[in-house]
């Protein structure tokens, strides 16, 4: 049929049930008209017969048929009464209105697309992890820690409200070698918008963790250094072990302890055995002010 009338504009919200588009009903109306009266005349008709059956002027059989002959009719005019329905379009749901790709007046086919409706109160995001991440995230992470995540968005700014993992698929794609995840966000405020980007960050608790930037160290025949200062302010050289590699810090496995005072800045300078005039800076300090990644 024809679009008779459009009751909704897009990019606003909508309510379950609310009536968004109204298609020409002229032929939906005559069909369903033309039922009921079949339905009606179907119904007197059984009257006629069950009197007569009453009297045993006619046999039961022929008041069955006229009953299922009714039931048919009814049924006919269940039909005309669902697909004089269909020229209401309603809701289905809550949410934001795409849009709109047709006008007032436009004829409207079987299983034409009018537009589409977003529910944005909650939203997923889909990445993928790398085998070794994947291996590495399921080894920090355990079933009484809650998987959630954060999601960065395109501006560079993290959504204020944190996510949750929901699915893992079932096995790795043999090509990337990666497996997808999917996560969701609340999203009460209608911010995100389907099809945006962003980046995920996954956090996974680590206690008691000695962290140290990737900044103060330094490779020496594929082994890691740092310069420890002693309480002479003299530097010596110091092999650690790292647990976990961060984008600019390292996990201390081994090799230091919370005590030890390493230096930061001038490692190109110094050697061993050095004496040098050192100053202390608060480690919180340290992480916050400075550029940690090792140039």
């Amino acid at each position: 049929g024809y679009l008779e009338a459009l009751h909704c504009d897009e990019g606003r919200q909508v309510k379950a049930g609310q009536l968004l588009f109204s298609i020409m009903p002229k032929l939906y109306q005559a069909e369903y008209l033309k039922a009921k009266a079949e339905a009606r005349l179907v119904a007197l008709e059984l009257q006629n017969v069950k009197k007569l059956a009453d009297k045993n002027i006619v046999s039961q059989t022929e008041l069955a048929m006229a009953q299922a002959k009714l039931d048919g009719a009814n049924a006919d005019l269940a039909m005309a009464a669902t697909h004089l329905s269909f020229t209401k379009i309603t809701a289905p749901f809550d949410g934001t209105i795409d849009r709109i790709m047709f006008k007032k007046g436009s004829l409207i086919e079987d299983g034409t697309v009018l537009t589409k409706i977003s529910n944005n109160k909650n939203v997923y995001a889909y990445f993928n992890m790398t085998e070794v991440e994947y291996l590495d995230y399921k080894s920090r992470s355990s079933n009484d820690i809650k998987n959630t995540v954060a999601l960065i968005l395109s501006n560079g700014v993290e959504h204020k409200y944190k996510g949750a993992i929901e699915t893992i698929e079932s096995e790795f794609d043999n090509e990337t070698g990666n497996i997808a995840i999917r996560a969701k966000f609340p999203n009460p405020e209608l911010l995100l918008k389907h099809g945006e980007t962003g980046k995920i960050k996954m956090t996974v608790p680590i206690h008691d963790a000695l962290i140290i930037p990737q900044k103060a160290t330094y490779e020496l025949l594929d082994k890691i250094y740092v310069y420890v200062v002693d309480a002479k302010n003299v530097v010596k050289a110091r092999n650690i072990k790292i647990k976990q590699k961060l984008s600019n810090l390292y996990i201390i496995d081994s090799g230091l302890n919370k005590n030890d005072k390493i230096l930061l800045e001038g490692l190109q300078t110094i050697k061993e055995d050095d004496m040098i005039k050192a100053k202390y800076i608060n480690p919180q300090k340290v992480i916050n002010n400075l550029q940690l990644i090792k140039q």
